[in-house]
């Protein structure tokens, strides 16, 4: 087994990631080593490791022309987000527990101090397949993805 695949199925152990995900990730593995070493992927060499999460709200078009309508257009680095998994580990026991208290409330059972660098790489990776696309009853479109 190697040592990626044990990675994988700690983070499974540990709740960090899905059964699904944990699928995923063992199956991209899989079919890395079957490829020639000398060969690359098509899809691998088109796809970059995102810089950004981007969340955009746009208004309806059939809006009446010179409606005041709300914009939203939210673009943020990966490498703030790298820095905030970081910083973590400077959170106060008490704060801690406020947070971790506020995620049961809202049903993600998670402790933030299960939050380590390393595993922000695979985070950032699986969001680099993330595509979120919503209508709203409004006309509004909601998209959050990753660049």
């Amino acid at each position: 087994m190697s040592e990626n695949q044990k990675r994988i199925l700690e983070m499974l152990a540990n709740k960090r990631i899905s059964v699904d995900e944990a699928y995923r990730l063992l199956n991209v593995l899989e079919s890395e080593k079957s490829e020639p070493e000398g060969t690359l992927k098509a899809e691998t060499v088109a796809k970059a490791k995102p810089k950004y999460l981007r969340v955009t709200v746009l208004p309806d078009p059939a809006n009446e022309p010179g409606q005041k309508v709300d914009r939203v257009n939210v673009r943020v680095p990966m490498s703030l987000i790298r820095a905030g998994i970081k910083l973590t580990s400077l959170i106060p026991p008490e704060a801690r527990e406020k947070v971790n208290g506020a995620l049961r409330e809202k049903g993600l059972d998670f402790d933030v101090r299960n939050l380590k660098p390393e595993d922000i790489e695979g985070l950032i990776e699986a969001l680099s397949d993330l595509e979120v696309d919503v209508v709203s009853a409004q006309g509004e479109k909601v998209k959050v993805y990753a660049e």
